[in-house]
């Protein structure tokens, strides 16, 4: 009886001490997992601006913090599903939305002409981006994203007297199936008295933008104006007879946002 708990003990002792080397081991391998994956993720290009922390124990890793795009997360996933040893995965990273200043400007090119003559206010124009809309090194908005844009006032200029006016703004951008509703300064021009024009931006146009198109009847590529330096306003100039306001279509134009723009990211 003596000799079997002897034996038992002997047995309990030995499995215990070969039991604790191997806990260690494994930990000391999940720290190593860990070490490694997050050494990958601070090297690579996509994912280096991310700000991840990864666990691992037992061959789960867990990945969380924050990261700039869906890009970024996938590509961490990918690295950590690559790692030897990581069997299970638990991704709980959150991509961080997108925030566009006041004072972002947004270069479009119309779609289709407008003029004091023939638009209406109310009506609705397209555009498209003339460049990308970037926040830091996250795009936000793609080169030739789709805009709509609103006709604010249209007014037609008499032959004697009267004046014309076309004033317009932006009200949306729409990309990858979102549409999302937008504030910009309202760009106005309009002719006075005996065809002398004034020019100007409103609605928050601090950071300005452009008015650029053709004056009917003044050939082409004449200007109605051009925003110069943050809060100079319009470059008029002047000219005679009964024109009218044009802005014909493939016309650059510039608008400032004057509400800031946050671009959730995805559902997973």
């Amino acid at each position: 009886m003596r000799d079997l708990c002897n034996y038992t003990i002997s047995l309990f002792l030995t499995s215990a001490l070969v039991g604790f080397p191997l806990g260690c081991r494994r930990g000391a391998s999940d720290e190593a997992i860990a070490k490694d994956i997050q050494s990958k993720i601070s090297a690579d290009p996509d994912t280096k601006d991310s700000q991840v922390n990864v666990a691992a124990e037992d061959g789960k890793v867990t990945l969380s913090g924050s990261v700039n795009s869906q890009t970024a997360q996938q590509k961490i996933e990918q690295i950590t599903r690559e790692e030897s040893g990581a069997r299970v995965v638990d991704d709980q990273t959150t991509i961080l939305p997108i925030v566009i200043p006041v004072g972002t400007v947004l270069v479009v090119t119309t779609s289709q002409a407008l003029s004091s003559k023939t638009s209406q206010a109310g009506q609705t124009f397209l555009a498209a981006l003339a460049q990308p809309v970037s926040v830091g090194a996250r795009t936000a908005f793609p080169k030739g994203a789709t805009v709509s844009g609103t006709v604010v006032t249209a007014k037609t200029k008499g032959k004697i007297k009267g004046e014309g006016e076309l004033a317009i703004s932006l009200t949306s951008i729409s990309t990858q199936g979102h549409t999302y509703q937008i504030q910009t300064n309202v760009l106005s021009s309009t002719i006075k008295g005996k065809g002398k024009r004034t020019a100007a931006t409103t609605g928050g146009g601090a950071a300005g933008g452009a008015l650029i198109g053709g004056l009917a009847g003044g050939g082409k590529g004449a200007g109605i104006g051009a925003l110069v330096g943050a809060a100079t306003g319009f470059v008029g100039g002047a000219f005679t007879g009964n024109k009218q306001i044009e802005i014909p279509a493939e016309s650059p134009l510039s608008f400032a946002l004057t509400a800031p723009l946050t671009l959730q990211p995805p559902v997973r």
